[in-house]
């Protein structure tokens, strides 16, 4: 898949946006035809519901691709991200989670001997 600088994705958003509101406009215009009563065909009353099935078709297609473009950009750039909070972590924290840990594990423990010794003594 292509990767796009930040100035070619906002391109694409602003075009599918644009695209999205030229789909509007369409619809809108076709209901302002309709109300006019000139156009009584079964077609033209449908017009309305053909273009925004070809918007959600359009929506759909092009959606599809950004959410992997998105996908693959959060993976790449939360590479960064990772490698800068690996920097600024404090090498004893590893020991100070192993101890919460512990601690967690111990009462983990303590319920589960008290569940246990209320089924032994029912």
């Amino acid at each position: 898949m292509a990767v796009l600088d930040v100035t070619q994705k906002t391109e694409v958003y602003e075009t599918l946006s644009s695209l999205n509101m030229a789909f509007a406009g369409i619809v809108e215009h076709l209901q302002t035809l309709q109300k006019t009563g000139l156009f009584q065909s079964k077609a033209a009353k449908l017009f309305p519901s053909f273009t925004q099935e070809l918007q959600a078709e359009f929506n759909q297609e092009f959606l599809e691709v950004l959410h992997q473009l998105e996908l693959d950009d959060w993976g790449r750039y939360g590479k960064a991200r990772e490698k800068w909070e690996k920097y600024l972590r404090d090498p004893d924290d590893v020991f100070i989670h192993a101890e919460e840990r512990k601690k967690q594990l111990a009462k983990e423990r303590k319920k589960q001997l008290a569940k246990r010794r209320k089924r032994t003594t029912k």
